[in-house]
């Protein structure tokens, strides 16, 4: 297992323990809870609709092969918002203030071809502990030709990865449901940062392929009985569930971490980061569209990717109201908060960020990284 990276400035605690105490005054002057509320009940409604709807007109048989095609590309729409709405609140434990009804809940990610306890280690683990440390954050590490951090190795064709990084993006959830997930399974194990004994992650394998066979089932075996179509067409409609899901999964994701001015803080030769954690959440995330109530909805509050870093286990509908404490605090702590007003500007710099790792731009990198 690779050697733990430590958050070492002591000196920057007093910032969290006041922001931390401002929003709990905020919940308890409020008499709310920081879990689900109604809102948040008909956004789960929503995107299961907006994901079986549609699967369950191509399974009666009465539409045509281009409406089930668009039907499909609306279960993509539907996909991205299950992950980014509904299971990601639940297996972060803040949908409910219950356990049970977390895992329940985020048990909806297995329903859609993906593993819930793997993406609890990559994303609640090793994303939201070491965000944007390459090598100890998955996410921003290389990936099949891209380069989304200045520590990662450059290679000469990248420079052109802005023109082929978008059909990467694409297939991102196709190749999390099909092959992804096995190997975190065994690279979690063999580092020995899954917690499991090996009864336990025997036990873990089974579930894992018992999902994985259910969703095989009812994505291609049963559209096959039920219809009159062949396996190509079957196959179409799952690539182009899964290009517009990963698409949008990606992009969303990206607008938050690989955007000019975050930081890519490497660690020192004692595996030492010089900042306190909430500091270093701040350095290296950024907001985007806040104001856009339509964008807010959709994407889950990852819009909000600061609070959410700050506060994993906050429902994502309250971001929007304890969003103006965190930049408030921020400032009075004179520390930089990143935000881009539009997605239109968010998307704008997530490009140029990927022209400048393609160049390898170091020197312009490190700048913007203050």
């Amino acid at each position: 297992m690779r050697d733990r990276v430590k958050f070492v400035n002591k000196d920057q605690t007093r910032f969290y323990t006041v922001l931390k105490g401002r929003v709990e005054d905020y919940f308890r002057q409020n008499g709310i809870s920081a879990h689900a509320n109604g809102t948040m009940v008909f956004k789960t409604i929503f995107m299961l609709a907006l994901y079986f709807v549609p699967y369950a007109l191509i399974l009666s048989g009465t539409a045509n092969i281009w409406v089930m095609w668009i039907a499909a590309a609306i279960m993509g729409f539907g996909l991205a918002g299950i992950g980014m709405s509904v299971m990601h609140d639940a297996n972060h434990g803040a949908y409910s203030s219950s356990p049970a009804m977390n895992k329940f809940i985020g048990y909806v990610l297995n329903l859609v071809g993906a593993d819930s306890s793997n993406w609890k280690i990559q994303h609640n683990i090793l994303h939201h502990t070491y965000t944007n440390i390459y090598g100890h954050d998955e996410d921003i590490n290389n990936k099949v030709g891209a380069r989304f951090s200045p520590h990662g190795r450059h290679k000469s064709f990248q420079r052109f990865q802005v023109v082929y990084v978008f059909f990467l993006y694409s297939l991102m959830t196709a190749y999390w449901v099909l092959l992804k997930d096995f190997l975190q399974y065994f690279g979690y194990a063999k580092r020995g940062i899954d917690g499991e004994t090996k009864r336990s992650r025997v036990k873990k394998l089974v579930v894992m392929l018992c999902w994985k066979t259910f969703y095989i089932f009812y994505m291609f075996v049963l559209p096959m009985l039920l219809l009159d179509i062949a396996f190509w067409q079957v196959l179409v409609g799952f690539l182009t569930l899964h290009v517009v899901g990963g698409l949008v999964l990606s992009v969303v994701f990206q607008l938050a971490h690989v955007v000019e001015g975050t930081s890519h803080p490497a660690p020192d030769e004692n595996n030492n980061i010089e900042n306190e954690w909430a500091i270093h959440q701040l350095q290296t995330t950024a907001d985007f569209s806040r104001n856009n109530r339509l964008i807010t909805f959709y994407v889950g509050g990852l819009n909000f990717q600061t609070e959410h870093h700050l506060f994993p286990k906050v429902c994502h509908v309250h971001y929007p109201k304890i969003a103006p404490i965190v930049k408030q605090t921020a400032e009075e702590f004179g520390i930089p908060y990143l935000y881009y007003p539009s997605l239109r500007e968010a998307f704008a710099s997530h490009i140029r960020m990927l022209k400048k790792l393609g160049r390898n731009d170091i020197l312009h990198l490190l700048n913007e990284m203050g």
